[in-house]
């Protein structure tokens, strides 16, 4: 499967810096706004801790983690609905992606510049949102218009597609986001042709910076607004620091955890220390990562042996057959059955020989519904 996360926020909140982290890719990230105008595309492994268990187990010649890509796209400003700042050419960039990242700064450093002049997590989020909301009713304003004439001829998918375009207009009128309408069975299919920035799935990421005041830590009002927003949209977010993360990034993971150990040792210095270091064991990208994964729908099958071990992607509910394609389309049609066991069960019996004499590797047919986690041999 091929999905994207794009990477989106306010000029100068740190998103070439994160997507740098991310990929180990080098983007411009100078300290001004738009230097990023092309988007830059990276794919990113995802952190799996059971794809090295078992290819420990199986002693694989290789191994290939899951993946995720993360598209870099060039900081917008208000008024970039009405293509302030190159934003209609952001906004289209937006659009091609399956779900948002939105960088939010919750640092203050007076030597990193900011669009407004202050630092306000939760109306940069408003001001990016209503963009993103303003672009996605013009979207809907067109194609209501390009409707009309099958509509008044009473054909029964504009009916449907008009009653989904209104609720959608009234919604997006009202400043909220494509994704608080409910579509019906019949108004999905055209939700989904309509591509809406809004109506993707959101995660909202929290640029902190070592040495710098957080909004996490002093937890001032601004932070506590910030809170409650996440809390009344049920909005999911994750807090990086993506300057640290982007100098530990060609690090190898031993290293990286020293290094924050070090960083971290210094948190306690009332003046001069680093007052925002992660803990040794806290990854902010490589959580944003996993957290992005989930976002998607995206879930994780095994498949191991001496030549290799591979965590193959496929979306939540897919069954046997459906799971089978991610490795070949002709797993779908010649599927047979498939031996299925979970990655621990079968490190904890420690063979496929003991899985099987404790009855614990299954076989399953085209109606199964793979887990997150099982290890499947395909038999076709």
């Amino acid at each position: 499967m091929s999905l994207s996360i794009g990477i989106v926020g306010l000029p100068n909140v740190g998103k070439s810096t994160l997507f740098n982290a991310l990929t180990k890719k080098s983007v411009p990230a100078e300290n001004y706004p738009f230097c990023t105008i092309d988007p830059s595309v990276g794919v990113v492994a995802v952190p799996d801790e059971r794809l090295q268990k078992l290819t420990e187990f199986s002693v694989s010649a290789k191994t290939v983690p899951a993946a995720v890509q993360f598209t870099d796209i060039a900081g917008l400003v208000k008024g970039a609905s009405l293509g302030e700042g190159l934003g209609n050419q952001f906004l289209s960039h937006i659009r091609e992606t399956d779900a948002i990242a939105e960088v939010v700064r919750i640092f203050e450093d007076d030597n990193v510049i900011h669009v407004d002049g202050r630092i306000d997590p939760l109306k940069d989020i408003e001001v990016i949102n209503l963009e993103l909301v303003l672009a996605d009713l013009q979207t809907v304003s067109k194609r209501r218009m390009s409707l009309g004439k099958d509509f008044k001829a009473g054909r029964k998918e504009a009916i449907i597609e008009h009653g989904l375009i209104e609720k959608l207009m009234a919604t997006l009128e009202a400043g909220k986001m494509a994704s608080t309408v409910e579509a019906d069975e019949f108004e999905s299919p055209f939700l989904k042709l309509l591509c809406l920035i809004t109506a993707k799935p959101f995660l909202y990421v929290l640029n902190k910076k070592a040495g710098a005041t957080n909004m996490d830590e002093i937890r001032d009002d601004r932070w506590t607004k910030l809170l409650e927003f996440f809390k009344a949209t049920n909005a999911e977010h994750v807090i990086v620091d993506a300057g640290i993360e982007q100098e530990l990034k060609d690090l190898d993971e031993l290293e990286k955890m020293e290094m924050r150990g070090m960083l971290q040792d210094t948190s306690d210095k009332p003046t001069g220390g680093i007052s925002s270091a992660l803990p040794a064991h806290n990854d902010g990208v490589n959580e944003l990562i996993k957290r992005g994964y989930l976002l998607l729908g995206l879930i994780t099958y095994f498949t191991t042996g001496t030549d290799e071990t591979r965590a193959w992607t496929i979306g939540k509910g897919w069954t046997a057959p459906q799971a089978g394609t991610a490795i070949h389309t002709d797993f779908k049609d010649k599927f047979v059955r498939a031996e299925i066991i979970e990655w621990d069960k079968l490190l904890s019996v420690g063979s496929y020989a003991a899985a099987r004499d404790k009855g614990l590797l299954r076989i399953e047919g085209k109606e199964y519904v793979v887990k997150d986690g099982d290890v499947i041999e395909f038999k076709i």
